[in-house]
């Protein structure tokens, strides 16, 4: 049975750490960055991840820490992005989801807290005029709502925009219960949306825009399924049993229960509304500070709350 996953260092542990990826992990106080470079078609394979940089910021208690984590972990994700982003030209910030949804309505809850400026740089006061960077955003919501492939759409504002890059904001799958609201993932690498509930549609990536494609995710959905093995797994180890030599019954007993009827379950905690809004506006305020990296934290933060 097959336990998908949108982090690439879950990919990496799930596929017994393959040659030609590179890892390193960095810890400061509760924080926890792990980078991870899928180098080689081989190993891309293996974690069944496109080629590239992978990023992971984690926090245990992410979407209630405190004042002082919140802000350092939007930093850790403004610093990330700098490395990614391009120094000079407009960007535009893509909301995925469906906004009607609470597991699937991060993208379109950042756009929310996010500075637009594209369209009034020139009436922005003296002082910051030449100092902000043009940002235009959309959340193009989901074909079943639009009757139009997100791509389809982005690829047209794309053409009339022009900017130097993309910046797509998701909500992801994870393979670990423990991953759920926990973890941050960049990647240059672009994304699918949807691939979280297995519903693939059209790529955002550079190939499909013509221009660099940066993914922003946070698990906020595990499948059933996972949920059933990790139980089991548990009660093979309190009963001392061996799972490896139950694995294929295992796997066939799993995927029976967890496709019939209504087919595979995809589960989200009962608190995913405070999530979401919380871990949204730490994904703002690292953008705003990525993004406007010639005005300082101050200035950002009271940009937000007031008019350009």
């Amino acid at each position: 049975m097959q336990f998908r996953t949108d982090l690439a260092m879950e990919s990496r542990d799930w596929a017994g750490k393959p040659s030609g990826v590179m890892t390193r992990t960095r810890v400061h106080g509760t924080i926890e960055e792990t980078f991870v470079c899928i180098e080689t078609e081989e190993a891309a394979k293996a974690l069944e991840k496109p080629a590239g940089a992978y990023m992971t910021i984690s926090h245990p208690d992410l979407y209630r820490a405190e004042t002082r984590d919140r802000m350092e972990l939007s930093r850790c994700l403004a610093k990330a992005l700098k490395t990614l982003l391009p120094q000079d030209g407009d960007l535009l910030v893509v909301g995925l989801g469906n906004r009607h949804m609470t597991a699937d309505a991060l993208g379109s809850r950042v756009l929310e807290s996010l500075l637009i400026t594209r369209h009034i740089k020139d009436a922005a006061r003296d002082e910051i005029k030449d100092r902000l960077r043009g940002v235009c955003a959309v959340a193009p919501g989901v074909l079943g709502i639009t009757g139009m492939e997100t791509a389809e759409m982005v690829h047209g504002i794309v053409e009339h925009v022009r900017p130097a890059a993309v910046i797509a904001i998701d909500a992801l799958a994870a393979r670990e219960c423990s991953r759920i609201c926990t973890t941050i993932q960049v990647t240059d690498t672009g994304i699918r949306p949807g691939s979280g509930v297995g519903n693939h549609r059209a790529g955002l990536t550079k190939d499909t825009l013509g221009v660099p494609v940066i993914a922003i995710g946070v698990p906020l959905v595990v499948y059933a399924s996972v949920i059933a093995r990790d139980a089991l797994s548990l009660l093979f180890h309190d009963m001392d049993m061996d799972e490896d030599a139950h694995a294929q019954a295992i796997d066939a007993l799993l995927d029976k229960v967890s496709r019939q009827g209504l087919g595979e379950l995809v589960v989200t905690p009962r608190e995913v509304d405070e999530m979401v809004g919380r871990v949204a506006r730490i994904l703002s305020d690292g953008l705003n500070m990525a993004l406007q990296s010639r005005l300082s934290e101050e200035e950002i933060l009271s940009l937000s709350h007031d008019s350009l």
